[in-house]
């Protein structure tokens, strides 16, 4: 019996069940099966292990033994601060078999203060960590700080040196089996991620066997994806995408790697060395290995054929300078709360890829909502909220009854906070975080159109375009942008020009610039943007005032 308060509707659930959306198998079931059917094919890579499926799951049966021995019953909260090494995986693989629910969301930035806060949250009772690793690591009373959280059973604490077959402080491979039989129901909850968003206090994101795998079948099915395929993901394992890849390996059956390059290789290396096919990552991954293959002269990026981008607007740019390279794009959108639901398909026009996240997959469907009055549907073509629902959807908040019934409205679909545009062949534009929404004077800006316009700029690789507060009109705006390797960044008015040029009305104008050689970024490779407005508001940095004057007939240089 499950002792944790979640939103599953047994109704509902038949009618999943029905539609093939949600289905009798854990995420370990999954890996048995691959086990069975292909023992020695691989399974799972870092820098130091590369795994068989057959190897994957003894040594998720030997860590599942070892929790299990700790004490820990049905719906204890397993926590994991891991850099990306194959251990976190196998961690929340044990979980799915011995109905424990895996917490893989502990980031690297995150203090020993901030983990054990967390820890304590969720009443966690066994914790998995690296010795030196976060932002504080090396203080000598990490492992005293966290064991001192009343809740915990057990704390493995990992070396970072490693060697085959020989990781310290983690169950070894070859260690006992579980006693207790594998938990087969795929609607129990297995995963509990803080949100990593660009806002406000993290909550704890609950999903099932099922509405995890949902997602990853849909992706498998409409990207054609089988066991050939060699997924390297350069998102964290602590971020949801590190999660939606592992659902794709586990529908499909083809090969992992994470993003732990030997020492001396770059992210580009580890691509080509792995004989990756298929790429995962966020828009800033995209952009720097963009300009890593340009820096190098590469056309080609080893053997990828598709390459993954989610967790915030997809310049069209980029975008486009992957299809150029004969790679095709995976524009994608999606949350912790619904995962990868939304996204381009191989076949799509460019116009689609380059610049759209395409339509719902199979496991969800969205609308529109008048961000004013989020009960009232918006037609096609009008920006409002994005609202979803779907076998990919969480099952609630962790221990938040209030935030779970404020996400959704009157007629049952969760409120993203992200504002889009549907077009009239149901693709999605992003907007923006609604909460990013500029307001001047009353007038809505939209930061994301800014912001792919100005990295439509030969000199630009990275842009955010965020709020400066003003005493008369409220907020101004302000663009700030990263130069691209080897040149210098526009100057105000060139870029301000290039703007006006490239279609930005007069109203949507910045009225701030800054040239910067670094963005703050949430763990995940988002663009902190708060963290630029307190930048800005306290004087780190110290954007110029700018001010559009020309006319379209009076042509700078750009």
């Amino acid at each position: 019996m499950s002792t944790i308060l979640t939103l599953l509707d047994p109704r509902q659930a038949r009618q999943y069940y029905a539609d093939g959306i949600w289905q009798p198998h854990t995420m370990y079931a999954m890996l048995r099966q691959h086990a069975t059917a292909r023992p020695d094919a691989f399974a799972l890579r870092d820098s130091v292990h590369r795994l068989t499926w057959a190897q994957a799951l003894a040594w998720v049966d030997a860590v599942a033994a070892d929790l299990e021995q700790a004490g820990l019953r049905h719906g204890s909260r397993v926590s994991v601060w891991l850099p990306n090494r194959i251990e976190a995986l196998l961690v929340l693989l044990a979980c799915s078999r011995n109905g424990y629910i895996c917490n893989p969301s502990l980031h690297q930035n995150y203090t020993t203060a901030e983990i054990a806060t967390l820890l304590e949250r969720i009443d966690c009772e066994a914790f998995f960590g690296q010795r030196g690793y976060g932002a504080d690591g090396q203080r000598p009373d990490v492992a005293e700080k966290i064991g001192a959280v009343p809740s915990l059973r057990k704390s493995y604490w990992l070396d970072a040196a490693r060697a085959p077959g020989q990781v310290a402080g983690f169950p070894a491979a070859d260690g006992p089996r579980p006693q207790g039989a594998a938990e087969d129901n795929p609607d129990k909850i297995t995963y509990l991620a803080f949100t990593s968003g660009t806002t406000g206090l993290p909550k704890a994101v609950m999903h099932s066997d099922n509405t995890l795998l949902a997602n990853g079948r849909t992706m498998v099915k409409d990207w054609k994806h089988d066991a050939n395929t060699v997924l390297l993901t350069l998102s964290p394992i602590s971020h949801h995408i590190g999660t939606v890849a592992l659902e794709q390996m586990l529908a499909a059956g083809f090969e992992l790697v994470v993003n732990d390059p030997p020492a001396g290789l770059k992210a580009i290396d580890w691509i080509e060395q792995s004989g990756a096919t298929y790429v995962m990552g966020v828009p800033t991954h995209a952009m720097d290995i963009l300009a890593e293959m340009k820096r190098r002269g590469n056309e080609r990026l080893g053997k990828v054929k598709v390459f993954y981008m989610a967790g915030a607007a997809i310049p069209r740019e980029t975008a486009q300078a992957f299809l150029d390279r004969g790679i095709t794009p995976q524009n994608v959108y999606g949350m912790t709360e619904n995962g990868s639901h939304q996204y381009t398909l191989p076949d799509d026009d460019a116009d689609t890829i380059v610049g759209t996240c395409g339509r719902a997959c199979e496991a969800y469907e969205i609308r529109i909502w008048d961000q004013e009055n989020p009960d009232r549907e918006l037609a096609a073509g009008e920006v409002g909220e994005i609202g979803g629902r779907g076998g990919c959807l969480m099952l609630g908040y962790f221990n938040n009854q209030g935030a779970t019934e404020k996400s959704f409205n009157a007629h049952g679909w969760f409120l993203s906070g992200d504002l889009g545009m549907l077009d009239a062949n149901g693709c999605l534009t992003i907007m923006g975080r609604k909460k990013d929404l500029i307001i001047r004077g009353g007038h809505n800006i939209h930061p994301s159109t800014i912001e792919n316009l100005a990295l439509s700029h030969k000199a630009v690789l990275k842009a955010a375009a965020f709020p400066i507060a003003d005493d008369r009109l409220g907020e101004k705006v302000c663009l700030a942008v990263i130069a691209a390797a080897g040149t210098p960044a526009p100057a105000a008015e060139a870029m301000l020009q290039h703007l006006f040029d490239a279609g930005l009305s007069k109203y949507d104008m910045p009225e701030y610039y800054i040239a910067l050689e670094e963005f703050p970024l949430t763990p995940s490779g988002k663009i902190l943007k708060r963290e630029l407005v307190e930048w800005a508001r306290g004087g780190r940095i110290s954007p110029t005032p700018v001010r559009w004057t020309s006319t379209p007939t009076q042509k700078e240089a750009s």
